[in-house]
């Protein structure tokens, strides 16, 4: 297997470090989030574009550089097996299924919440134009108790980043690779990938159930790990099924 960086790594390398860079010099950011970050379908800011432009987009530099190194050190690997064509398409659906999930999941917490207040009598209209206006009525806080914090942040929330797209080429890398050893920065002890990356997953399945952040920071959106994770699993399975991880495309 040779060395180095390959084709479509490479440039979906300097995509990201394009649109990071966007990010500090048009309009103090502020405007590059609203056009390419991933907002709530809800939240009038979200437009349909964001789903694939959230996953150019990083938040900070260590952000872009974690992610941007395991799309260097995982995903050259899987593009030499795969070829160009294949690794982008598996990306892209890996992010795409990443989004997915993640909306899917913040649908429930905003659902959870809306009911609750429809419920106490509120109208449905009069809670999205409240939300839609950055605002939210005090008078929701003893309503939704323990829920309010999740139904305001479903709904004011962001996402971006490719984490979900690289925790697809994560499994991919796994399943061609099983016996392939991976350590964590902070946890430097060799663990082969068909253990360390179920371990990583389930890390962030738990993450993202209870709310309690145990490696990454708290605003991390756990539940788009666990999509692209899943989404990588899927394509992988369907592809070998039907013999197509037999083909490159190049």
């Amino acid at each position: 297997m040779r060395q180095g960086i390959t084709d479509a790594v490479k440039h979906l390398l300097i995509i990201n470090v394009v649109m990071f860079i966007g990010t500090l010099v048009i309009g103090n950011g502020e405007a590059f989030y609203q056009w390419f970050a991933l907002y709530f379908p809800q939240n009038p800011n979200f437009q349909p574009w964001q789903i694939l432009t959230h996953i150019f987009m990083h938040g900070n530099f260590m952000h872009i550089a974690f992610n941007m190194f395991a799309l260097w050190m995982f995903g050259t690997a899987v593009e030499q097996v795969f070829g160009w064509k294949k690794f982008i398409v598996f990306y892209l659906l890996s992010g795409f299924g990443a989004a997915l999930i993640q909306l899917a999941f913040l649908y429930f917490q905003y659902n959870t919440g809306l009911t609750t207040l429809i419920d106490s009598g509120i109208s449905q209209t009069e809670v999205v134009s409240i939300l839609s206006e950055g605002k939210y009525s005090t008078a929701w806080v003893p309503l939704l108790g323990d829920h309010f914090d999740s139904f305001i942040g479903a709904f004011n929330g962001t996402m971006v980043g490719a984490s979900g797209a690289i925790m697809g080429v994560l499994v991919a890398f796994g399943m061609l690779f099983p016996e392939n050893k991976l350590m964590l920065i902070f946890l430097p002890i060799p663990i082969k990938a068909k253990y360390f990356i179920p371990a990583i997953i389930a890390l962030d399945l738990f993450s993202g159930l209870t709310g309690q952040s145990i490696f990454s920071p708290s605003n991390t959106a756990y539940m788009a790990h666990v999509g692209g994770a899943l989404t990588g699993f899927l394509l992988m399975y369907f592809w070998k099924k039907n013999e197509m991880d037999k083909y490159r495309w190049n």
